[in-house]
């Protein structure tokens, strides 16, 4: 009897009624010598205007994601990488769910079912404007093409003095 009290106190504790997230985002923006580009989130969770503290997962376009949680600041993150040539540009939809959330995805992901009625904690929104990957002409080149330009204007200025 005692354990069926114990747990039912764990499952009642691990859900969370009322939910309500408040996020912040960071992407890496300068592309330039890296290979990866970073996707950051950092977000709270309230429960019924409480902090909660359950433990989370993630899902982005179909690949899961651990959620870590900050003990000194109650925040979770969520994190990933993209090779900078693959990275997509735009707003990236973070799906949170709880234990029993993502036991249902799971489940639904092996018997190839949709997972969109799956209900989720909250939904954290992730812009990445893109990265700067350098300038469309690298300098050596556009000193070659200046190098030629002048030295077509000087071939053909010699020609007309000389004519």
């Amino acid at each position: 009897m005692f354990s069926i009290a114990v747990c039912f106190s764990a499952v009642s504790a691990s859900s969370c009624s009322s939910p309500s997230l408040t996020s912040t985002s960071f992407t890496t923006l300068d592309g330039t010598i890296l290979t990866n580009i970073a996707y950051v989130s950092q977000f709270k969770l309230s429960c019924d205007g409480e902090p909660a503290d359950i433990p989370l997962y993630a899902e982005v376009g179909g690949k899961p994601l651990s959620v870590v949680k900050s003990k000194e600041t109650n925040e979770y993150v969520v994190s990933w990488l993209e090779e900078t040539k693959k990275a997509p540009r735009g707003n990236f939809e973070i799906k949170v769910y709880d234990d029993e959330g993502y036991a249902a995805v799971r489940k639904a992901q092996r018997n190839g079912e949709d997972t969109s009625a799956v209900p989720t904690v909250g939904v954290v929104v992730l812009y990445h404007p893109g990265a700067y990957t350098g300038p469309w002409i690298n300098s050596e080149l556009a000193a070659v093409i200046v190098a030629f330009g002048v030295l077509y204007y000087a071939v053909t200025t010699k020609t007309k003095l000389e004519a």
